[in-house]
């Protein structure tokens, strides 16, 4: 039925000179896309001496004027008054506006898609941006935290105790069994890679020294930290985030309190006193697991065991690998804490940003860690 009605809106009648084309029924937006195929069937087999009649068109709105203003041409559209006299005058100064409207109109072209290089380029660019304005903000938060901290040393009554006590639970005695676990287990993969490799020469008596250096100095504290961001620069993350998608955030300003005095300080704090208490318990499970396995694979008894620890220069291994554990934390703490503060309302900006907690807290810990190692490569330490 609607193919039928289209044939009747427009007709070309080429057996009568001039030929005459008939436009008839309504030109609405309604038929606009039935029109438009008919339109641009009947234009590419137009005469140039045809002539219109448009005493029989019905309905007519902007979107049918468009197409009888392409089908009429600029300067029959000008001249309605010798081109169609019979049509009435408000429709007459529809056509001649929307005509005039469309006078010079040419669809923009289509924009080259950029090559490869441009769009790496363009990624990299945009990379180093980003980059940048996350250093700047991590830079201005870490500002913002030392402040808080400082202005509140001095006043007993601003401490927040009991948040301090609950976050260490949470951060730092929750997490014992996974760490003991984890480092026992790497420990015991370590001594066993080591004796299966220094056997073959001889010397499988340095695995000892192996597991000693590797858990003092690096691991422990690496897999602790790996782990710690993890667990709880999510878990902060995911805590303030979603105080800010509540807006409680705002409520806290609105009473005068200091968002960061009470939610990242107690945080920050409890992991700088957690993670190098469960980085010392994963030095001591990791050097547990190696004895395991020395035992095991060896026939080096404990006693043994202890003796070569000791005589390894277990106690300078040991500070250095202390010594990385708060700057971790304290990082790790603060990255957190940051994007929690950077959601905005939803409940993907929740989960983006607890991602991108996460994957700035390990990318930051191993990069410290390999500056570090450097560093302490070269000062001999």
């Amino acid at each position: 039925m609607a193919e039928q009605q289209l044939t009747a809106l427009l007709t070309l009648d080429d057996t009568v000179h001039p030929p005459r084309v008939s436009a008839r029924g309504d030109w609405v937006l309604t038929h606009y896309r039935l029109l438009e195929s008919s339109v641009r069937q009947l234009q590419a087999r137009l005469p140039s001496n045809v002539v219109f009649d448009l005493s029989q068109l019905g309905g007519l709105d902007t979107a049918g004027a468009t197409l009888l203003v392409n089908l009429l041409g600029d300067e029959r559209v000008l001249n309605l008054s010798q081109t169609a006299p019979s049509l009435p005058a408000e429709r007459r100064v529809l056509l001649e506006t929307v005509g005039r409207s469309l006078q010079g109109f040419e669809l923009p072209a289509a924009e080259k898609p950029p090559g490869l290089l441009v769009e790496l380029l363009a990624n990299i660019g945009q990379s180093m941006v980003n980059f940048w304005q996350n250093l700047i903000a991590l830079l201005g938060f870490i500002g913002l935290t030392l402040q808080a901290l400082f202005g509140s040393l001095l006043r007993p009554a601003r401490w927040r105790l009991t948040s301090l006590v609950a976050n260490i639970q949470q951060i730092g005695l929750n997490a014992v069994p996974i760490i003991m676990l984890l480092t026992f287990l790497v420990g015991a993969v370590i001594a066993f890679l080591g004796s299966t490799v220094l056997a073959t020469f001889g010397a499988g008596i340095f695995t000892v020294h192996l597991v000693v250096f590797s858990f003092l100095r690096e691991f422990a504290v690496l897999l602790t930290a790996i782990l710690m961001a993890g667990r709880t620069a999510s878990a902060f993350t995911a805590q303030i985030g979603l105080m800010q998608a509540n807006e409680e955030i705002d409520a806290l300003q609105v009473l005068g309190l200091n968002p960061v005095e009470m939610l990242v300080l107690p945080r920050v704090l409890a992991l700088l006193i957690a993670l190098p208490m469960l980085t010392f318990i994963g030095m001591i499970s990791g050097i547990f697991g190696g004895a395991v396995v020395c035992l095991l694979t060896l026939d080096i008894s404990p006693t043994m065991f202890l003796t070569i620890m000791q005589s390894s220069g277990g106690l300078q291994h040991f500070l250095v690998g202390m010594s990385k554990a708060p700057v971790f934390a304290f990082l790790i703490a603060i990255i957190g804490c940051l994007e929690g503060f950077k959601v905005t309302g939803s409940a993907a900006s929740v989960g983006a940003h607890t991602t991108s907690s996460v994957v700035h807290s390990i990318f930051v810990v191993i990069l410290l860690d390999a500056v570090a190692a450097l560093f302490f490569m070269e000062m001999g330490w």
